[in-house]
């Protein structure tokens, strides 16, 4: 009964609109093109809270970060991961940009990491996660600058309060080379 209520006022409600002249078409046209953004990330689901994200892998694009607009939708999306208790690694080998979104993301939620004051690698890998206890939050994170020719670090990859994986870069990506024949 009540849906066939919620119905009947809203039938009135449209009515109303069309006898004053309010749902008059009204259309804005302009020319727009929605870029491409590259996204290249693998999420972590756990079944048994009720298919819960609990952590996602950020890699780096160029696109990422070639223009502020994109850096900044990259940083927000870390951060709102982030804010829900998700722990996020973010992967960046690009080389020809500068842009250190790591340190924007830092920037973005009022943190500081003390092992990159002075120097701000433009590759790196880090794993981050923002962890409550009672009325405390609690912003944890491991940072490794990364060098051409050299392995890729080992990160933690939160899975719960009180459980992490090792994020094995190197092995990761010596077994991504295999699968699609890069020697």
């Amino acid at each position: 009964m009540k849906n066939y209520r919620r119905a009947i006022v809203l039938q009135a409600t449209l009515a109303e609109a069309r006898r004053f002249g309010l749902l008059q078409s009204q259309r804005l046209t302009s020319a727009a093109d929605i870029p491409d953004q590259d996204e290249y990330e693998v999420r972590v689901y756990d079944m048994k809270r009720g298919r819960r994200l609990v952590a996602a892998v950020e890699l780096v694009s160029p696109a990422n970060k070639d223009r502020p607009d994109n850096r900044q939708d990259f940083v927000g999306k870390c951060a709102g991961l982030l804010k829900q208790q998700v722990s996020v690694a973010i992967v960046d080998v690009v080389t020809d940009r500068r842009a250190n979104l790591y340190f924007d993301l830092l920037e973005l939620i009022d943190q500081t990491d003390p092992s990159i004051v002075q120097n701000l690698p433009s590759i790196y890998a880090s794993s981050c996660r923002w962890t409550r206890s009672k009325e405390l939050g609690r912003f944890q994170t491991w940072t490794r600058p990364l060098a051409i020719g050299s392995p890729l670090p080992t990160l933690p990859l939160w899975l719960t309060p009180d459980l992490a994986i090792p994020l094995e870069l190197e092995a990761t990506y010596e077994q991504a080379c295999e699968i699609v024949s890069i020697t």
